[in-house]
């Protein structure tokens, strides 16, 4: 399932963000990359211990957690401190697949990458290229989003950004181990729980509302992984 999550951050939180990255320290990001990606790997990233991502990575984490849309999409139950990186002078992060499991800096704690989350911090307008190219159920979708949306799609799929050509494109990347592993099954609880939200909406006192929301936390019940 590949969804887009409009304004997660407000323009006001843009801007604070995008000036704090501006004036960051950024290293090579072959440097977080296993053999195979950095030979297609070619952008900067911020250190993992960076302060200022740790700043804008918390922030990202408590608007997610406040948002209904990435909630119902991921069934979060764990998700790895958002990582930032950096596209200019082509630029680029050619196909591949991330790794299946990540450990959380500082802990011993491993995330399965099942779900994946690019936040944008730069319009579409500010850079050539730089497309977010990815391959799902129905082909490849490129995906070029304003500043402070978020793109979700499986951790599964394979995927690469284009070669930035001119200006700069800055982003935050990240992972979620969600209640339920499979994407398919994910995809039938998000759009069960969308119909159930929009019939509660339209028809409150719609009897079919107890049922199917309890059909709803019946799969879940089958399929979670908590």
């Amino acid at each position: 399932m590949l969804l887009r999550i409009p304004a997660l951050l407000t323009p006001d939180e843009v801007s604070h963000c995008r000036q704090a990255l501006e004036n960051a320290s950024w290293q090579d990001g072959r440097a977080t990359a296993g053999p195979v990606a950095a030979q297609v790997k070619s952008n900067l990233q911020l250190p993992l211990d960076s302060k200022t991502g740790q700043q804008i990575g918390d922030l990202i984490l408590d608007r997610l957690g406040r948002n209904p849309l990435f909630m119902s999409a991921a069934l979060p139950l764990k998700v790895l401190p958002p990582r930032f990186n950096r596209y200019e002078g082509g630029g680029t992060y050619g196909n591949h697949i991330d790794n299946a499991f990540f450990t959380i800096p500082g802990t011993a704690i491993k995330v399965r990458t099942d779900v994946s989350t690019t936040v944008f911090f730069s319009d579409p307008d500010e850079y050539d290229g730089g497309e977010l190219m990815v391959e799902d159920t129905y082909g490849e979708q490129g995906v070029k989003l304003p500043a402070g949306d978020a793109i979700v799609y499986p951790g599964t799929s394979l995927h690469r950004v284009n070669p930035v050509t001119r200006g700069t494109r800055y982003g935050s990347f990240f992972w979620t181990h969600s209640l339920v592993k499979s994407d398919e099954q994910r995809r039938l609880l998000f759009d069960l729980d969308q119909q159930i939200q929009r019939l509660t909406a339209e028809m409150p006192a719609h009897p079919s509302i107890a049922a199917l929301s309890g059909t709803y936390h019946n799969l879940m019940r089958m399929w979670a992984e908590a």
